[in-house]
């Protein structure tokens, strides 16, 4: 669904909290269809935003480290 989000569990270590937020914004554009929402939209958004990068972040924290071969 969004080709630009990177993967952010890999064996290179944790994502960092600028690469979650970056994921959930581009996660937020697509499902809504906004670039960059109106004035009235915003407010949704923007909370949105904020909690699939917290959901990402609880998830990637739940998840052991990825073994390196």
């Amino acid at each position: 669904m969004c080709r630009s989000i990177k993967r952010l569990r890999g064996p290179g270590g944790p994502a960092s909290r600028d690469e979650i937020d970056e994921a959930a914004l581009q996660f937020v554009r697509k499902v809504s269809g906004f670039r960059k929402p109106s004035q009235a939209n915003s407010e949704a958004f923007d909370r949105a935003v904020a909690e699939v990068s917290a959901a990402s972040q609880r998830l990637l924290d739940a998840l052991p480290p990825l073994q390196t071969r």
